[in-house]
């Protein structure tokens, strides 16, 4: 119980600094770090916000659950690119 009382603590303080800062230029800097696909240009606000609010408390709850989560999705994404390089060599000749 403690542990989600925690969390949620860090959810709320994490989602209203994000939401009143959102103007002051973190949509920008969001922007410079997403891809093109996933840029905001200053909309989906409440999206954006409940996102990164869930993953900075989780982050500050379970570190190690997220750094696991991280390693693995990069494995399997590697595994994924080299599949596909490997087929598209196959399908070339």
């Amino acid at each position: 119980m403690t542990v989600f009382v925690i969390w949620l603590v860090a959810l709320v303080l994490i989602g209203y600094f994000t939401n009143k800062r959102w103007e002051d230029g973190f949509s920008d800097s969001l922007d410079k770090v997403l891809p093109g696909v996933l840029k905001t240009h200053g909309e989906n606000r409440l999206l954006w916000v409940a996102t990164l609010a869930v993953l900075g408390a989780t982050t500050l709850v379970r570190p190690v659950d997220i750094l696991l989560v991280v390693i693995l999705i990069a494995i399997i994404a590697l595994v994924v690119m080299k599949v596909a390089s490997w087929a598209a060599d196959k399908a070339a000749h």
